[in-house]
């Protein structure tokens, strides 16, 4: 098997089946298989699979693990030399498959691949290329200076480029590369597990690239909208898990103790304000 397709969904059914027909509508020369691990979803994404889509390996999980332990879960019964995780919020291109898999197969330096990732209005994903987040870009964006951040890479989106970080929306590894650092990180429950493994890749002598010749169209925030106030704890959550496991040790414990302030209070911060965003829209 040359690669494993793996689908973590979560009451997305209609996604679901959007992302479905467009990966079995591929056309590529590698054999490939599909798997959809399902996180207790109540909303008929498990019979549509096996009602529609009969040759996925589907994986029904009792409850919601989260996006790193139930692709954990399908990594380790998949059989692929490659493996990719995909969005069950995502459509490909016929040829994503065929031009990410030529790509890698021509480059041994490159443990993980990372695609062209369009959002609904043809535009690009800014997450699909970033570079690591540090205390200094962190804080930038956490206090709405963006612009001058550094965190998002800018420049000609149809450039390859070595960069720090794709997205966990179209990540492709290969299998040697994870049998050398190991499977996501569980202590991210849902964020930030795809900038953990493009780390560890990193830090283990491997390229991490953005190839603009594959792509895919993004329907963002697919699952995590149902739960906004829950998706901005998650989110935080995962920065604080990233800076304690790879930035903490690097300086002393009162600045430390600040970032973690900063990012706590901005937190609060946001769910406050979506608050009464949302009550906004709804009078």
């Amino acid at each position: 098997m040359d690669l494993s397709i793996i689908i973590v969904n979560y009451n997305t059914r209609d996604l679901l089946q959007r992302c479905l027909r467009s990966v079995f509508a591929s056309i590529t020369n590698y054999s490939y298989e599909v798997i959809v691990s399902d996180n207790g979803s109540s909303d008929g994404s498990v019979d549509l699979v096996k009602e529609f889509f009969p040759q996925v390996k589907l994986l029904e999980n009792r409850s919601n693990l989260g996006f790193s332990k139930a692709n954990n879960l399908a990594i380790k019964i998949s059989q692929g030399r490659y493996v990719l995780l995909l969005n069950s919020d995502t459509e490909v291109n016929p040829n994503t498959f065929q031009q990410s898999m030529a790509y890698l197969e021509k480059h041994a330096e490159v443990g993980i691949l990372g695609c062209k990732v369009l959002l609904p209005d043809a535009t690009l994903d800014p997450a699909c290329r970033r570079r690591f987040p540090t205390p200094a870009n962190a804080f930038l964006r956490l206090f709405g200076l963006k612009r001058f951040s550094d965190y998002n890479v800018s420049g000609d989106v149809n450039r390859e480029m070595e960069v720090d970080a794709v997205m966990g929306a179209y990540l492709l590894i290969r299998r040697s590369v994870i049998e050398r650092v190991g499977l996501l990180d569980e202590d991210f429950f849902m964020y930030g597990e795809d900038l953990d493994w493009c780390f560890r890749v990193k830090t283990a002598g491997y390229k991490v690239v953005y190839y603009p010749g594959a792509k895919i169209t993004h329907f963002k925030y697919g699952s995590s909208q149902k739960v906004p106030d829950r998706t901005i704890r998650f989110a935080h959550q995962a920065m604080e898990v990233f800076y304690r496991k790879h930035y903490s040790s690097r300086y002393p414990r009162a600045f430390n103790f600040l970032v973690f302030l900063a990012i706590k209070l901005h937190g609060r911060a946001v769910i406050f304000l979506n608050f009464f965003r949302s009550r906004k829209t709804v009078h």
